[in-house]
């Protein structure tokens, strides 16, 4: 009996050694070169893709004057590096798959069928990554400006391609899904307007309220500390309005854009020192308000006519 056991195996293990035999030369003369050359196109790409990638990271780390959009580059540079390696790294996994003489078709089926119903689910989400990604692209704004987006306007604290955070002036953070950022207000690029509004008592001489409100512009655009934020000369335009005694003059000057506050509190503390020394009321002065006087009867005019009553 176990030599009749023995004469069975030894031929099913000459077959097993046949058939691995086969399957190792055609791997070897048919899958294998074909898939070296896959792989060899995959290292190609790969290295192109870290070509460019290194370009990016390299003006990035060149760039000192605009730290936000470095740091934007950099940003885009990951996502780029991660996106790219894992679809090549998905398609060298298929490669060693079809090496293996495994049937993925399958599970590429199921996959699909998955991916449609995620893909349905979260429609939201890839807006929000397509719109992050033009907002990368077109450099729409970047982390550290002043913008306004959603009817809130604040500085953006931080910008992913899912997410812009946004923090308004009283400290509160919005935290805004980049779908929703339709019209995009950026009052940080190139310039602001520095626009200051004086409201003089009428009773003041307009021609030297005007002088020197020019003088007072024209010494903040020259002062030290701030004539490298003021980039244009200030305008001294007139009288804007009048409310009862209550005249408005304005300043307006194109300053740069991280010293705007700085060049209107110099204005506005020069305009009060100066105008207490000269003595021009600011606001409506008191002792001209026009108020209602009891009127003394004159002894000289004619008795009042009244009319007769009749009985």
């Amino acid at each position: 009996m176990p030599n009749a056991a023995v004469q069975i195996q030894q031929p099913i293990l000459r077959q097993l050694e046949t058939s691995w035999h086969n399957d190792v030369v055609i791997m070897v003369r048919d899958r294998l070169p074909k898939v070296a050359v896959v792989l060899l196109f995959l290292f190609i790409l790969q290295r192109i893709i870290k070509f460019f990638i290194g370009r990016m990271e390299r003006v990035a780390k060149d760039s000192t004057t605009h730290v936000a959009r470095a740091a934007q580059l950099r940003t885009m540079a990951t996502i780029i590096r991660g996106t790219v390696y894992s679809i090549l790294g998905f398609l060298a996994f298929l490669q060693i798959l079809n090496l293996l003489n495994f049937n993925y078709g399958p599970l590429l089926a199921s996959a699909g069928i998955l991916g449609v119903g995620i893909g349905i689910g979260a429609q939201s989400l890839f807006k929000d990554i397509i719109n992050g990604v033009f907002i990368f692209i077109e450099d729409q704004y970047n982390v550290g400006e002043t913008i306004k987006i959603a009817s809130v306007t604040g500085t953006v604290e931080d910008l992913t391609l899912r997410l812009t955070r946004l923090r308004d002036a009283d400290g509160t953070l919005y935290i805004i899904p980049n779908s929703q950022v339709a019209t995009v207000s950026n009052l940080s690029r190139d310039f602001a307007v520095a626009s200051l509004s004086i409201v003089v008592d009428a009773s003041a001489d307009t021609a030297r309220v005007l002088k020197l409100l020019k003088k007072i512009a024209q010494d903040v655009a020259t002062e030290e500390a701030l004539k490298h934020a003021v980039m244009t000369d200030p305008s001294v335009a007139g009288i804007d309005n009048i409310n009862g005694r209550a005249l408005t003059y304005s300043i307006s000057a194109r300053v740069a854009i991280a010293q705007k506050d700085e060049v209107l509190r110099a204005l506005r503390t020069r305009i009060i020192d100066t105008f207490k020394r000269e003595r021009i009321p600011l606001g409506i002065d008191p002792a001209n308000m026009l108020l209602e006087k009891a009127v003394a009867p004159d002894p000289t005019a004619p008795p009042p006519q009244h009319p007769l009553i009749s009985a």
